[in-house]
């Protein structure tokens, strides 16, 4: 329903209640579901109409929407059945109990377990709980009192607990209204109308056929409007038909994405994007938001559900969404990075800033001067930094070299990652965006060069149309354009604006994809990829310079801007109606600069004003808090979130940067302050000639944390051998010239060895299941909860608990969680008909809202709801059994299935159907690992060959054999090879028996190589990166555990069995069996062993780190290539 529509229903419940139709109101109220009268539903509950108030609640909500809905009508029945055992009617009771009380007790049995015990009580106040119930009239205050928090908390009455001001007799007077421009437009106007209906337009004959003027005293028709002040009655009347949307409302433009729309006049000071939405545009707009959470003592699960998954059986289509304890309680203001622990200077005034998506210390800044510079923040270096200049000026413009000429400074305006890290975008205030490829360690490489636009180019931003990334731009020439980001080709050109665009925001809906754009006149359009014009032409507040952005999960829309006169708006729009739904306070009146913002958690806004950094609740439109940053902030600092919003970049006057953080960005700072190249960097300056070329060039080799892609060998190229068992593979031949002091460092530096209970925080999780082998082991998305896959093909859950010991909720190795079962008591057991689990390949993938998980053990594939542990389906029988599931990255309904027989199926849950069947392996398929960045699916086997396999039409890009090390076994030796990416989606871990080894996989080649070597002298068992890739866990088949750098693969630590395995009688045969890591606590991984138990590891608290890695000298320097490394890589070019 469009807002016009929706405010006549407003009109229409005022007038009832003037009228005093008071059954129809709250009938209408009930229908509509726009209003809820709170009155009104007191006075129901208090006069004990139970039946009236649950049907007057059913146009708002029903009882399985979400939990605070759920406790809303448990607690209005327990209340009526509380009050017939007092009246002594059991039969009445019992029909309460059976008919209404039923339906809770799938959620909580052993509450339901307890109402039913009351039946047997003379007074139910016996029971400890009810012993201060008093008589029916307190008790139904009491329980008023807890409604009334619970629907204000509840997210599908937000916006419908308020009536909205409206003068007095409102539908009344724009009836007037209408009458007297109807009589207005009479040819013959009487002077006194005899109006006797409302059901056809007003008009009047006077006989003569003379117009005569109305009498200024008519009560009807009052002050007559001037002609032409008001636009035709069919245009803007608001009892229009609400079927089809409007072509230029947001909903409507989605709806009608090939109509062409024309651009209405909006009125000034109009907030308006929407008509009446249609059936499909109007779900996708509104989507459920998350609400303040406000801790109950029932704690019910969430109704909501993903659309992942939907197929045509009856059985799937009811996927309930999972939110485990703790990770649903509200955030404060202490969640908010507030405290300073970096100052950085940049040297010139910064203009832009963003934080890196997958690295998240990592900085980008863009300044005044034109320069660009990356930081990492953790360790406060400055990694790389880029003065402006032309690339290539003879492909440039005439009206950009004329430009140059003109006037040579040139300030950066917009600085951006790209989704994935690996591309970055700057924006100039003349004509140009420069496109770098990013590699580690800061390297820079030119990409695109862009000569975007005539004048400034004042922002771009990233999107990803038709699959494709793309780079978006606009600029002072009015225009939008679009332009491929691999080739720099242009795609789209926006025009519509009358001025200089000031900011673009991309987002989508489902599969629909569009961008905002805002103009310095404070107009704001909405565009299709289309050539069809803009979709919508709306003001914003203070028509001016304004950005909009989206909360982190794209369900909210929010806007910033300043006026030319210095006031400031921060609003929240309601994308569904195209009004403006909340408006922010606490700015200062007048603003010397335009106001920046930012969006953090989904849940927090932040804005640089008065020489502060302001920040609101989404929900709130007050301050909730502040913070100066210890001064020394312009007065309207500029400011940046990193992505899990534990840091804040802020400027400050001194052409500086502040980072603020809160507690687990402390950390994470702490964490890579720990890391940073541990003895420092190590130069070497030497003339490397390339075996290929015969150039001769300097070289600086790095320590471990250097660049690793960007130094790649080229084929054919010698590899050097180091010490720890690393293989660098880098084709060069230099004498190292390093200071004495650092070599001793070198030599004095000694392996981390943990030995004992006390040198770690150690944890075995509780379990009373029989024990059995751990097969797979993952944490839940959220952190809060790990699953592990038994070989006798039952799953076990243990979930911590938030509370005064761990107020995150997370999982930690400091407090033991609960083993957990749904109240049926029923195990997650996945199929075994025909098959013996013990023998069979187990594999194990969850959903990303950690709703549900697809397992198999040799027997079909099962897909399990996580609340309730009851398979929703099972496909996909044996033969041949599925050995890994991987699900696609940008569509959750395919997921490639590695099958027993070295086929990977790739099926498509919503319609059961494998599309495609991928063929190139020998042995059964060990590991499934999809790059968002390569665009490309790698498959490992037993049979040692790893492949990648393109997405789009899934054809075999390239194959490697992993190399065999000499003295391992035969260089044809076989045996499980598991893979896993980086978070930078393009290197990537292989992990088998003999080795743990880093490949490019956008070329398939090898950078890094380690084979186990003392101390650890055993085979590998598993291996894995941290959840920051920094680190890499790996167990070995006598118990211990390496903790290696993520770059280097070089040995920072060796925790042996005796610190996590109580010793004893067998013990010597235990060892880890598969290895899992935190998804957001890189120090914590969890060890699933070959006894059935599971251990949970971190560092001491006061140590903060597995280690200390090497210095240079111990891996990280090349040295001249022995005869075995010659061997070694000859026969892994003899394999390709």
């Amino acid at each position: 329903m469009s807002s016009l529509s929706r405010e006549l229903v407003f009109l229409i419940l005022q007038f009832l209640d003037e009228e005093k139709f008071k059954e129809t109101v709250h009938k209408l109220e009930q229908e509509s579901g726009f209003y809820f009268n709170m009155k009104y539903f007191e006075e129901q509950v208090q006069s004990g109409e139970w039946d009236e108030v649950e049907r007057y609640l059913s146009g708002f909500t029903k009882v399985d929407d979400n939990r605070y809905s759920m406790k809303i009508f448990f607690e209005i029945r327990k209340q009526k059945y509380l009050e017939a055992l007092d009246k002594q009617d059991r039969a009445r009771a019992v029909e309460i109990l059976v008919k209404d009380l039923k339906v809770f007790s799938s959620f909580n049995e052993e509450l339901y377990k307890e109402i039913t015990q009351l039946l047997t009580l003379d007074n139910f106040r016996e029971n400890e709980q009810l012993s201060k119930y008093g008589d029916t009239k307190s008790a139904r205050n009491i329980m008023l009192l807890e409604l009334k928090k619970l629907i204000e908390a509840n997210p599908l009455f937000r916006e419908k607990l308020t009536f909205p001001t409206l003068k007095a007799s409102r539908l009344r007077t724009l009836i007037n209204q209408s009458l007297n421009w109807q009589h207005q437009l009479c040819k013959n106007p009487r002077p006194n109308p005899d109006i006797k209906t409302l059901f056809v337009d007003h008009t009047c004959q006077p006989p003569n056929g003379t117009r005569a003027a109305p009498p200024p005293n008519n009560p009807l028709v009052g002050g007559l409007p001037k002609g032409g002040a008001f636009p035709s009655l069919g245009t803007h009347s608001p009892f229009q038909p609400a079927a089809p949307p409007s072509a230029t409302s947001l909903a409507g433009w989605m709806a009608n994405s090939n109509t062409p729309a024309p651009h209405p006049a909006v009125a000034p000071g109009s907030a308006t994007l929407a008509g009446p939405p249609n059936p499909v545009a109007g779900p996708l707009l509104k989507r459920p938001r998350t609400p303040p959470i406000n801790a109950t003592a029932m704690d019910y699960q969430s109704a909501d559900s993903e659309h992942l998954l939907k197929r045509s059986r009856p059985v799937m289509q009811t996927v309930d969404e999972v939110n485990y304890a703790g990770s649903s309680l509200p955030q404060s203001s202490d969640d908010l990075p507030k405290m300073l622990a970096r100052t950085l200077n940049q040297g010139s005034c910064v203009m832009s800033m963003d934080f890196h998506p997958v690295q998240q210390t990592i900085l980008l800044v863009g300044t005044n001067v034109g320069e660009i510079g990356i930081w990492e923040v953790g360790s406060k270096e400055r990694l790389t930094q880029r003065a402006f200049k032309v690339w290539d000026i003879s492909v440039c413009s005439m009206p950009m070299q004329a430009a140059l000429v003109k006037d040579p400074v040139v300030a950066v305006n917009r600085t951006m990652w790209s989704p994935d890290g690996t591309l970055l975008g700057v924006a100039f205030s003349k004509h140009i965006v420069h496109l770098y490829s990013y590699h580690l360690g800061g390297d820079l490489r030119p990409h695109r060069e862009i000569d975007a636009h005539i004048g400034s180019v004042n922002d771009i931003a990233f999107s990803h149309p038709n699959k494709q990334l793309s780079i978006i731009t606009c600029g002072d020439d009015k225009t939008i354009k679009v332009w491929d980001a691999s080739t720099g080709h242009k795609q789209y050109t926006f025009e519509g604006h009358d001025a200089a665009v000031y900011s673009v925001c991309p987002h989508h809906k489902e599969n629909i994809q569009f961008i905002f754009s805002t103009a310095v006149d404070g107009k704001i359009k909405a565009w299709l990829y289309d050539h069809l014009g803009s979709r919508v032409d709306y003001d914003a507040p203070g028509h001016w310079c304004t950005t909009m952005a989206y909360s982190a999960d794209g369900t909210r829309l929010f806007s910033c801007g300043t006026s030319k006169e210095g006031e400031s708006f921060l609003v929240e729009w309601n994308e569904s109606e195209g009004a403006i739904k909340r408006a922010y306070s606490g700015f200062r009146k007048r603003s010397s600069n335009v106001v920046q913002f930012d969006t953090t958690k989904n849940r927090f806004l932040a804005a640089g004003d008065e020489f502060l950094i302001k920040f609101w609740d989404m929900d709130n439109a007050s301050v909730l808090t502040s913070t100066d940053a210890e001064g020394g902030l312009p007065a309207s600092p500029r400011l940046r979130f990193n992505k899990e919003g534990s840091l804040l970049a802020v400027t400050t006057n001194d052409n500086g940067i502040k980072i603020l953080c809160n507690s687990d960005g402390l950390r994470l700072l702490r964490t890579f302050e720990s890391r940073a190249f541990e003895g420092g960097k190590l130069f070497i300056d030497a003339s490397v000639t390339s075996k290929t070329t015969g150039v001769t060039q300097p070289v600086a080799v790095s320590a471990p944390s250097g660049p690793i892609v960007g130094a790649l060998p080229p084929a054919g190229s010698i590899a050097a051998t180091v010490p720890n068992g690393v293989d660098s593979n880098q084709a060069l031949e230099a004498k190292p010239r390093v200071v004495d002091e650092t070599n001793e460092r070198g030599k004095n530096w000694k392996l981390t060895e943990i030995n004992d209970h006390g040198q770690c925080r150690t944890i075995r999780l509780p379990d009373t299941l029989p024990a059995s082998k751990v097969s797979r082991l993952i944490y839940t998305n959220s952190g809060v909860a790990i699953l592990a896959l038994a070989s006798n093909a039952v799953h076990k859950l243990w979930k911590w608990q938030r509370n005064e010991r761990n107020m995150s909720g997370k999982a930690s190795a400091s407090i033991a969680p609960q083993l957990w079962q749904p109240s049926s008591g029923i195990l997650m057991t996945n199929d075994i008909s025909e098959t013996n689990p013990e023998e069979a390949v187990p594999c194990i993938a969850l959903s990303k809202n950690d709703s549900y998980v697809m397992s198999a053990s040799g027997g079909k594939i099962s897909l399990f709801n996580m609340m309730t542990f009851k398979v929703m389906t099972t496909f996909m029988p044996p033969p041949p059994a599925a050995t890994f599931l991987a699900f696609h990255p940008q569509d959750n309904n395919i997921i490639a299935i590695g099958m027993e027989d070295s086929t990977i199926q790739i099926y498509n849950v919503q319609v059961d159907e494998v599309k495609s069947k991928l063929k190139g392996h020998s042995k059964k398929i060990s590991g499934l690992a999809f790059s968002n960045a390569l665009n490309v699916l790698v498959s490992s086997g037993a049979d040692s060959q790893v492949i990648v396999w393109s997405i789009d039409g899934w054809e075999k890009r390239r194959t490697k054999a992993i190399q065999i090390p000499a003295g391992r076994g035969s260089p044809s030796a076989t045996g499980d090879t598991k893979v896993q990416f980086h978070n930078d989606h393009i290197r990537l871990l292989v992990v088998h028996e003999t080795q743990l080894a880093i490949y490019d996989a956008s070329k398939l080649e090898r950078v890094r190589q380690w084979v186990p070597r003392d101390p650890f002298t055993s085979t590998l068992s598993a291996a894995t990166y941290s959840c920051d890739s920094q680190l890499v866990y790996a167990g070995f088949s006598d118990g211990s555990v390496g903790v290696m750098d993520g770059e280097s693969l070089l040995p920072r630590c060796r925790v042996a069995p005796s610190a996590y395995i109580s010793q004893g009688i067998g013990s010597a045969n235990i060892y880890p069996l598969v290895i899992a890591v935190h998804p957001s606590e890189s120090l914590q991984f969890a060890l699933g062993l070959s006894d059935g138990s599971v251990q949970v590891l971190e560092p001491l608290e006061t140590e903060g780190k597995w280690g200390t890695g090497p210095s240079s000298d111990n891996g990280a320097v090349v040295s001249t290539p022995s005869s075995s490394a010659v061997g070694n890589q000859n026969s892994e070019q003899a394999a390709r």
